[in-house]
């Protein structure tokens, strides 16, 4: 009997280390998902940014190509009509990246060349920048929509540590008002459990510092 207040007096300090640790696990836990949620919302901003940019780059991407188609068709009457001095003052007025694609085009021969593309806008040579420059924006969109979900992925698991560890401090907690010291043992004992774990997992989980 003499060494049970010596047990009682070890169990109940393991509980109030138990207690502080898991106060601190769950600060930490708190902190970190808080902080993840926020660099999730930064990389939606970014996505959205991006796709609004994207739009607004193939909407001149587009404005553009039917400026050249037009003046394709007047281009292509004069070519056809052999007036030199028309299709030259068309083809000055062509988007940089349609000029090349109509040099190529006239190279092939298309007024006598059956094998020859249908239009100056089916070589290669054409390329427009703001479409390119549109698909390079939706494509940074797409990588920040992907960041701001694997954000939110560790958020959510930094959240259910904040639940491993509140669970840590209730069995501390509760550990205390049992009068079992068995019992109370148990009870510190399995909270330990939980809380190792809880440590063991949040371990794996990248870890962002912002001062």
């Amino acid at each position: 009997m003499a060494t049970e207040p010596g047990h009682a007096h070890r169990i109940e300090t393991l509980a109030t280390v138990l207690l502080a640790l898991a106060a601190v696990g769950t600060a930490w836990s708190t902190y970190q998902a808080a902080h993840w949620r926020s660099e999730q919302a930064l990389a939606g901003n970014r996505s959205t940014a991006a796709r609004v940019e994207a739009n607004r780059s193939a909407g001149v991407a587009n404005r553009r190509i039917q400026v050249d188609v037009q003046t394709y068709i007047q281009w292509v009457d004069a070519y056809s009509a052999d007036d030199k001095q028309l299709a030259n003052f068309y083809f000055r007025r062509f988007q940089p990246e349609m000029r090349p694609a109509v040099v190529a085009w006239v190279a092939t021969r298309p007024l006598s060349n059956r094998s020859a593309p249908l239009t100056p806008f089916d070589m290669p040579q054409y390329k427009s920048a703001a479409l390119a420059q549109a698909d390079r924006l939706e494509s940074k969109g797409d990588v920040e929509s992907a960041t701001a979900q694997a954000h939110v992925e560790r958020a959510d698991k930094y959240t259910l540590c904040v639940v491993l560890f509140a669970m840590t401090l209730f069995f501390a907690g509760i550990s205390t008002r049992l009068r079992s010291q068995r019992a109370q043992a148990a009870i510190v004992g399995f909270g330990y459990v939980v809380f190792l774990g809880a440590v063991a997992w949040a371990a794996t989980f990248p870890v962002s510092v912002q001062l």
